[in-house]
């Protein structure tokens, strides 16, 4: 389940040993926001129907190089949320059975802005408060990792502290605040941007904004969707620059990943598949989440103009780090042993979870790692 040693002169070849010629061998992916795929998403109302809605999801996005992910939830009731949390809790206590590990859950909403909501429904969304913290808090059992929140809500700074007081990592996103608020917020122990550019007051010159204020922020990583509907190529090449090795490479998949275009949900709200993008199908302009995975998020930061080294620690690496995985993101020895083969084109030919293989369709590694096995 670990990685025992790496770099060094070469192993001597044997049964054990894989010639995997020019594939590039990189840390497996950890997907940090991810809502779905392969029809199946993360907020229900039944924890152990959350829990399999899970580990299928793991299972779809392990085939894309993904080798441990969080999550992530859209807004919903209380209730309905406080199930999801125990659901995703459940899975992150289960064998990853030949998907990605589930390192926990990222709750995006309900304490957002109703005026940068995007495709979370207006009538869920709420202030948080103290008590709704303590419970959602609790329904997680510690699996709680990411919190996205707009922090100029009432409330919305308090919240911050204790969600890090609890060990939570605080995004700020789906906000309307100006740069000065980002900063409280950051100053408050929030030390994340979700979806950069997406849902929040954009970046002018004389009005940063939160995009500002985190680039800024030497101590706060930055989401991007990197799939070419979310944020245009030129300009995630230029974030690329700015946020350096604090870029970190997201989905937003939602459950219509892997499927053909046509109709789905995200959350309760319909929502239509077409020509890469996924949008509210009551207002078309609007775009609610991706099918976008790890994989091609890679490759798309790489058609952006970021070097393949950049890229896979922006997918790997910086992700670990945000919401504290630390032996996740690297080929150190001690490091648990996920692994993902690329190709030329960028796609993932194998994925190694935490030393069984989860993905290898064209039998890269038959007879030299065990497969996992399937999911209980």
């Amino acid at each position: 389940e670990r990685i025992v040693a790496s770099g060094g002169p070469p192993a001597p070849t044997g049964p054990a040993t894989a010639d995997l010629g020019d594939l590039v061998v990189a840390p497996g992916f950890v997907d940090v926001h991810v809502h779905g795929g392969d029809g199946h998403q993360v907020n229900g109302t039944d924890p152990e129907a959350v829990h399999a809605a899970v580990l299928a999801v793991a299972r779809a996005h392990a085939a894309h190089g993904t080798t441990a992910l969080v999550a992530a939830t859209v807004s919903d009731t209380i209730d309905a949320l406080e199930a999801s949390l125990a659901g995703v809790a459940r899975a992150a206590a289960s064998p990853p059975g030949g998907g990605a590990q589930v390192l926990g859950s990222h709750l995006e909403g309900p304490w957002l802005s109703p005026s940068r909501r995007g495709a979370h429904d207006p009538s869920l969304l709420a202030p948080p408060d103290g008590d709704t913290v303590r419970r959602l808090l609790a329904a997680a059992g510690g699996t709680l990792r990411l919190v996205t929140l707009a922090p100029e809500l009432p409330g919305g700074l308090e919240a911050v502290r204790a969600l890090t007081a609890a060990g939570v990592t605080v995004s700020v996103g789906h906000t309307d605040t100006d740069a000065e608020g980002a900063r409280r917020a950051f100053a408050a122990g929030a030390s994340h941007l979700t979806h950069c550019f997406n849902a929040m007051r954009p970046l002018l010159h004389r009005q940063p904004g939160p995009v500002g204020a985190a680039l800024a922020d030497d101590t706060v990583t930055i989401e991007v969707i990197a799939d070419g509907v979310h944020v245009d190529p030129v300009v995630v090449g230029l974030l690329a620059r700015l946020a350096g090795p604090r870029l970190v490479a997201v989905t937003d998949a939602a459950a219509a990943c892997g499927l053909p275009e046509g109709r789905y949900h995200l959350g309760s709200l319909p929502v239509d598949v077409a020509g890469g993008a996924v949008r509210l199908a009551a207002d078309n302009g609007t775009l609610a989440g991706s099918v976008l995975t790890m994989d091609g998020a890679v490759a798309g930061l790489v058609a952006a103009g970021v070097a393949l080294g950049d890229a896979l620690h922006a997918a790997s690496t910086a992700p670990a780090a945000a919401v504290g995985a630390g032996r996740k993101g690297t080929l150190d020895a001690g490091a648990d042993a996920d692994l993902v083969l690329l190709g030329p084109d960028l796609r993932a030919r194998a994925t190694v979870a935490r030393g069984r293989v989860a993905h290898d369709a064209d039998g890269l590694l038959e007879g030299v790692l065990e497969a996992a096995p399937p999911a209980r």
